[in-house]
């Protein structure tokens, strides 16, 4: 019989999940919170690693208790496992979930979150509706939770796995989340497109005005300028009156002004871009875009001539899943983490409205 593999805490699990799994993922919560770190206990507590024979059904998930979680002797554990797997109607004091908690367990933690990251393999050959266990870890995730790994052995063992089994695309998210984490520590510098540098205080809004300034103006202005830059404490980093004049656009500090305003001067008219930038709250509602818009329209500026963005770390993140809904229709998202793509809230009518086929041509 294959010995079964040592076992850390359920504590320990989840912090080596945290870091196996960083910022920038797709998905990231469903493999991080306490459900996708009880879902690999259980899974090392049952021995379901790939090669041994065993395999998990996620209800066994919502079947651990702690007393049980506790028991972690050789004969307790395989005596639980077996009894895991027998149908029963009983009681479960104690029991981690419900038992219709076994979908989220499938769904989220299994199927678009350790499977798709090859941590978790499938059984090959049983139909989508069989009862029996399907869900194994991949021997070289699980081999990351064995105690004895520490220190430098388990930065490196962790770092090859990430090489090996997370995509390109996530591998630059995570590393570009992670240069804003640094610059985030010390006073950050904004390089502006004419060449003139400022300093802005530390901090993740910081971050990502810095990314508006030197990343999202190189990908979608033409000749892009920048008319004004202020941190979160309302305090203002730059602002260019003579653009800004250039355009007949009044700024006045003390109006309900945006974090950035750029201008794109490359069309045969200039386009105005309002952007603010959200690493908790603050994103362009449709309030927020009234008020903007008369701003624009006081200097002339129609609506086709004004664009508003809404700049967030990473689509994963809190701040952009909890204000989502709240975006306004013709408006942009922008996420520093993948600064090649933008998110357009397409504001059509009845009877005037672009047919799927329109906005399938605008994203080729």
């Amino acid at each position: 019989m294959t010995p079964l593999p040592a076992l850390l805490s359920l504590a320990d699990i989840q912090d080596r999940m945290l870091t196996i799994f960083p910022e920038g993922m797709a998905n990231r919560n469903f493999l991080t919170r306490e459900m996708g770190a009880r879902t690999v206990f259980v899974m090392l507590y049952i021995g379901a690693v790939h090669g041994a024979g065993y395999w998990l059904r996620p209800d066994q998930v919502t079947r651990m208790t702690d007393v049980q979680a506790s028991s972690t002797g050789d004969e307790d554990r395989t005596a639980w496992r077996d009894h895991s797997m027998q149908p029963s109607k009983e009681e479960i004091p104690g029991r981690w979930y419900a038992v219709n908690t076994r979908e989220p367990i499938r769904d989220e933690t299994l199927r678009e979150g350790l499977v798709r990251t090859g941590a978790v393999r499938e059984r090959e050959g049983l139909p989508t509706t069989s009862p029996k266990p399907r869900y194994a870890l991949a021997p070289e995730f699980a081999a990351l939770f064995d105690p004895g790994l520490k220190g430098e052995a388990l930065e490196s063992a962790m770092a090859a796995w990430q090489e090996a089994r997370l995509s390109s695309g996530a591998l630059a998210r995570i590393a570009i989340l992670r240069q804003g984490a640094v610059a985030g520590q010390s006073r950050v510098l904004v390089r502006f497109p004419n060449g003139e540098t400022r300093h802005m205080e530390p901090g993740p809004s910081s971050v990502i005005s810095k990314a508006v300034v030197e990343e999202f103006t190189l990908r979608f202005l033409e000749r892009p300028g920048v008319i004004w830059l202020s941190e979160s404490r309302k305090k203002v980093v730059a602002r260019d009156d003579l653009l800004a004049q250039s355009i007949k656009l009044q700024i006045d500090p003390d109006r309900n002004l945006p974090d950035i305003i750029l201008v794109d001067l490359g069309p045969s008219e200039p386009l105005l871009v309002f952007v603010e930038v959200v690493a908790t709250a603050g994103q362009i509602s449709e309030a927020r875009r009234h008020v903007l818009m008369e701003l624009a329209a006081d200097a002339g500026f129609t609506e086709s001539q004004v664009a508003f963005v809404t700049a967030y770390p990473d689509r994963s993140r809190p701040a952009f899943r909890q204000s989502v809904s709240e975006l306004a229709w013709r408006s942009f998202a922008w996420f520093t983490s993948e600064p090649d793509h933008i998110v357009a809230l397409h504001r059509g009518g009845e009877g005037n409205g672009l047919k799927l086929s329109a906005l399938m041509e605008i994203l080729q």
